[in-house]
């Protein structure tokens, strides 16, 4: 009798191990990948929210810097009114005579500009602003600082700026 020859091949249980093994593997890079997809939309959320705030911070100081009007006739000066303590919102008059307001609001986290009886959503996720004026007389506030901090995902970010009024009269 011919001894039969032993096929050079994986067994079952070789083949049961690689298949364990190699499901290991594919589970720790789908965990991984899993993870870097939620750190990328984290860190996309934030950045579109920092942008905004930006942009808001942009538009609020280029406008503060132009605020107020002088009327002539009746000798007044028209710009932003100063508050002794930091509020949540800040009233000025542009230099057509308009008057608008920066305005957080706490209940929906949100950055409001209120012109002519409208309300515009500058920012969401805005969870502090604050808007703390200066004066030379106490009446008129020569400048403004803002605050703004802004949180998405549990990651919290403050940003400031600040502004002086350009358009003033030397006797303000």
């Amino acid at each position: 009798m011919r001894k039969s020859s032993i096929s050079s091949g994986f067994t079952i249980i070789e083949c049961l191990i690689g298949l364990a093994i190699s499901a290991v593997l594919l589970t720790a890079v789908a965990v991984a990948f899993n993870a870097s997809i939620i750190n990328y939309r984290a860190n996309e959320d934030m950045f579109w929210s920092m942008n905004c705030v930006r942009q808001a911070l942009t538009r609020m100081t280029s406008e503060i810097r132009t605020a107020g009007y002088y009327d002539a006739a009746g000798g007044m000066w028209y710009g932003m009114a100063h508050s002794a303590t930091p509020t949540d919102h800040c009233t000025f008059y542009l230099p057509n005579h308009e008057l608008i307001t920066y305005e957080y609001r706490s209940a929906d986290h949100r950055l409001y500009l209120v012109k002519a009886g409208q309300d515009y959503v500058l920012c969401n996720d805005v969870t502090n602003a604050t808007f703390t004026t200066t004066s030379n007389n106490g009446t008129d506030a020569t400048g403004v600082e803002i605050s703004l901090t802004v949180s998405t995902g549990g990651v919290s970010r403050t940003l400031s700026a600040a502004a002086v009024l350009r358009r003033m009269p030397a006797s303000v």
